[in-house]
């Protein structure tokens, strides 16, 4: 038994919860994976794991030993990274997840870039508005904008999104230009929908201290950033974007800012990643490649 890949499989396990999920994201069967567990607590002469229909847990022995598992494979890895030039040429697939918006208007203008400078990183990039769940997706790292809740993971932060109220200039020529929260009674919204917690019909504004919620009426909601942007363009109403996300579209006069004076709340950009000793090259390389990016 390769006591070093049985340590990995059962900390996939341990992680996921599944003996399933585990083996979709080790590309591996699930009898494998089963196996190699049963074999691994034969080996130990403990049980590691308690399985049920729906789910498995870790024992007391087995939680001691999940930990210190996490450590020595941790040990390994920088051990082969020290004798090797991956610390300088970062290489090795690695699983990402970010918001649509910053995909397309963000990385993917500066993707060559990423490229030119990691040529050996292969990136499978998951794009996603919802909040992925690390551990049992297999995913390195994530990008999430606003508030964190998840205190579990490490966060390194990116910066701020400046966000701004904009609309085409058809829709400013039909309805008015709005000077003030006030005035939106007499104008229109496109409503964006997530899993945030405030209500899909409100914009928010921010003046000094004085923090404003407007519920503003419209004729449709989406949660998809990309369409969000193109009924904006399209006329449809008032929407509220990350400035960096729709600075082309302002800068040639696609779209325009208005109310100024009541700017939205800016919005915390935070890269999150799995607690470990050791921090790989490929993820410790696109950390920082991102974190330039963003502050241009």
């Amino acid at each position: 038994m390769d006591r070093i890949q049985a340590m990995q499989v059962f900390v996939r396990v341990a992680e996921a919860g599944s003996f399933v999920r585990a083996a979709e994201t080790l590309s591996l069967p699930s009898s494998t994976v089963t196996s190699t567990v049963k074999n691994l607590e034969k080996y130990l002469q403990v049980r590691l794991l308690n399985r049920t229909t729906r789910r498995v847990s870790l024992t007391p022995e087995g939680a001691h030993y999940l930990s210190q598992c996490r450590e020595i494979l941790a040990l390994i890895e920088q051990s082969e990274f020290s004798l090797t030039d991956s610390v300088k040429r970062p290489q090795g697939r690695l699983r990402i997840d970010m918001p649509a918006g910053i995909a397309h208007f963000i990385v993917m203008p500066h993707l060559k870039d990423f490229y030119r400078l990691y040529p050996d990183i292969y990136l499978a990039i998951g794009v996603s508005d919802r909040q992925v769940d690390l551990i049992q997706e297999g995913v390195d790292c994530v990008i999430r904008t606003g508030t964190l809740t998840d205190s579990t993971l490490v966060a390194r932060p990116l910066g701020a999104f400046r966000w701004v109220t904009c609309a085409s200039p058809a829709y400013l020529r039909d309805y008015g230009v709005p000077k003030t929260p006030a005035e939106l009674s007499e104008h229109r919204a496109i409503h964006y929908f997530s899993g945030a917690t405030r209500r899909s019909n409100e914009l928010r504004f921010a003046q000094g201290d004085e923090m404003l919620s407007v519920a503003v009426d419209g004729h449709a909601a989406v949660n998809e950033t990309g369409l969000y942007i193109k009924m904006c363009l399209e006329g449809f109403g008032l929407a509220q974007l990350a400035e960096n996300v729709v600075s082309e579209h302002l800068q040639e006069g696609r779209l325009v800012e208005v109310m100024a004076d009541w700017q939205p709340p800016s919005v915390p950009v935070t890269l999150l990643y799995p607690h470990q000793r050791f921090l790989s090259p490929a993820v410790r390389a696109f950390a920082d490649w991102i974190a330039g990016v963003i502050k241009v």
